[in-house]
């Protein structure tokens, strides 16, 4: 049985929080966040933390918004980020403007438009580093771009994340 949601979160130095009664807004130095919150469910705010109360056979749901309240903490005080490398002879990819253009080995260039709340930067022509105060949102722009080119099997080619590994299949034999 889970004990998530008897945990506390904690709010460091520069974050406050706002609770509602349906809702819960947390302000950092990065940006601010609003969590809906789910009937059955409350969040109490006291001596700088966040608890959150439910009721009878509302233990996933406070376990789910305990998680959520976490991750919102952490987003609005440090900030999340997803690094991807392109890997492959030609591959490259560079900002511009709101978009982003990427050269991955089709007839024509890729754009992709940077979406609001999330910055893109490229360190090297094959490195991409997403960056955003929402960590859904970051792993969903991460995982859109990697889904115009993920990794073949065989080479290995292709959009990968910096810490995945790719299991490579045996070419065919003569």
């Amino acid at each position: 049985m889970s004990r998530v949601a008897k945990k506390p979160v904690e709010l460091p130095q520069g974050v406050t929080a706002t609770v509602s009664g349906d809702s819960v807004v947390i302000k950092g130095t990065k940006g601010s966040l609003t969590l809906p919150l789910v009937a059955g469910v409350q969040v109490v705010q006291e001596d700088g933390r966040l608890a959150v109360k439910y009721g009878e056979g509302e233990r996933t749901r406070a376990g789910s918004t305990r998680a959520h309240l976490a991750n919102m903490v952490q987003g609005v005080s440090r900030g999340y980020e997803r690094k991807l490398e392109l890997v492959g002879v030609g591959f490259r990819a560079a900002v511009q403007g709101k978009a982003l253009a990427l050269t991955l080995g089709f007839s024509h260039p890729v754009t992709f438009p940077i979406p609001d709340g999330i910055s893109i930067e490229t360190p090297s022509q094959t490195e991409i580093l997403v960056k955003g105060i929402d960590r859904q949102l970051v792993g969903h722009v991460a995982a859109r771009i990697r889904e115009i080119r993920p990794p073949e099997p065989y080479k290995g080619k292709g959009v990968r994340y910096a810490d995945e590994q790719i299991v490579l299949k045996e070419g065919k034999k003569k």
